[in-house]
């Protein structure tokens, strides 16, 4: 998961909890506050009562003495009933039957109180108490619930869309947001990414700003410009001694051959012989470092060459060598896009170490395929635990420290087919020893 992605989740995740913490908390107020609003309005009410029962003795007799207790009263979405002394507890067709505490209250022994009730399926609020400014009357208000049902229930709805439609909006807004702030990280990190993926040590990142992630850029920068002309120092310095080291070699090999055609001294065309041939060691090395420095970063010339016939030139100039092993070869048509001289030097490199190693006799098999290079020989192969190091610069195995070698012909080997995004492997046989590289196919 993207690091914007990330950011903008946890935005969407902070606001969401906010927003719902902060609905938990006004639900229950809402809720409260309706209840007050609700029991303050039946009290109000109560409070009235001696009016109302005026009104209705007006209304329904005319007269003070038609007053209609025991009955309720429905006056809009309030329910008033009266009950008068004696008032005894029991059914009470009209409303709520009446209880001991109401005739506490009409006793004047209890206070006013509240009560939730049900009739006729429907909840109620009701509010008992006596009639101001009377000893023998008791009134109970009630009004239903269901209003407060409807708001609250519209409230949960809002503050749920809400709190979802605000962690949402605030995750997509974070993203936007990050993905803005955290461009120059994007920047450096595909610069870094493209750095370890073609080992351009050129490649700089243009922050501008003095934040720390600016600063960073701009310190990459700097140690990017520092390691690259450390490594053209480096490879500068292989190829100059290289070079340098090569006339003198060639001149020394010159005139050791010239002495050798000296027989006065009976030791000294044995002698110049172990000097030629440490000449030839010296020669091959200074080979191995050029190729080492050209092929350490970029290849001279790319273009699409076919592997297998590569492969069959180098199979058949390794056959016309003295004590060849037999080669034998499956190589199937397969096109990839490398330096071809490199990729020679490379599949060369293999032919070599596996004639050094192959028994009189022996056979090598060499199979090209899918853009795959394997080579099998009948050499003594490699113990296992040399396996991780066979392919390291200078690295030579107990058993090979006796043969001629430098140690660098394996490690060309890799470098030329990773610097062509390849990889190379080896694999212990119960007789020989298996090596292989894969370059990427031309599509």
């Amino acid at each position: 998961m993207r690091l914007t992605t990330r950011v903008g989740l946890a935005g969407g995740a902070v606001v969401f909890v906010a927003l719902a913490v902060a609905s938990l908390v006004i639900y229950p107020t809402v809720q409260a506050n309706l209840r007050r609003q609700l029991d303050n309005s039946l009290v109000e009410t109560a409070a009235q009562s001696s009016t109302i029962i005026r009104q209705l003795k007006e209304k329904y007799a005319g007269t003070p003495e038609a007053a209609p207790t025991d009955d309720s009263v429905d006056l809009g979405s309030t329910l008033v009933q009266f009950v008068g002394k004696p008032a005894s507890s029991g059914a009470n067709k009209s409303f709520i039957p009446v209880t001991e505490r109401d005739v506490g209250v009409a006793d004047g022994v209890e206070p006013a109180y509240f009560q939730d009730a049900t009739r006729a399926g429907t909840d109620y609020r009701v509010y008992t108490a006596i009639v101001p400014k009377s000893h023998d009357l008791l009134v109970r208000v009630a009004r239903p619930l269901s209003d407060q049902a409807v708001i609250l229930g519209w409230l949960a709805v809002q503050l749920i869309v809400l709190t979802a439609a605000g962690g949402l909006l605030a995750a997509f807004g974070a993203r936007m947001i990050a993905t803005r702030v955290l461009r120059p990280v994007r920047m450096l990190t595909d610069t870094v990414e493209h750095v370890t993926r073609t080992q351009d040590l050129s490649a700089r990142t243009n922050l501008s700003g003095q934040d720390e992630i600016s600063r960073l850029g701009r310190s990459f920068a700097g140690m990017m410009s520092a390691l690259d002309s450390s490594m053209r120092a480096q490879r500068q310095l292989v190829a100059d001694a290289s070079h340098e080291l090569r006339t003198p070699l060639t001149s020394l090999t010159t005139n050791l051959e010239l002495l050798a055609e000296d027989n006065r001294d009976p030791e000294a065309p044995a002698l110049v012989r172990d000097a030629i041939d440490q000449a030839g060691e010296l020669r091959s090395l200074v080979n191995n470092l050029i190729d080492l420095a050209r092929y350490g970063k970029d290849t001279a010339r790319t273009e699409d060459t076919r592997l297998d016939l590569v492969a069959a030139a180098v199979v058949d100039r390794a056959r016309t060598r003295p004590a060849a092993p037999e080669f034998t070869t499956t190589l199937s048509p397969c096109l990839v896009h490398v330096d071809p001289d490199a990729i020679e030097r490379a599949i060369g490199n293999l032919v070599d170490n596996a004639a050094k190693w192959s028994p009189p006799g022996g056979h090598v098999h060499i199979t090209v395929t899918g853009g795959e290079f394997v080579i099998v020989d009948e050499g003594p192969g490699i113990p296992p635990a040399d396996v991780p190091f066979v392919f390291d610069r200078f690295y030579r195995s107990a058993q090979a420290r006796s043969m001629p070698g430098s140690g660098l012909g394996l490690a060309i080997v890799r470098q030329v087919v990773e610097t062509h995004g390849g990889q190379v492997a080896a694999q212990p046989l119960d007789h020989g020893l298996c090596m292989r590289f894969r370059l990427p196919l031309t599509q």
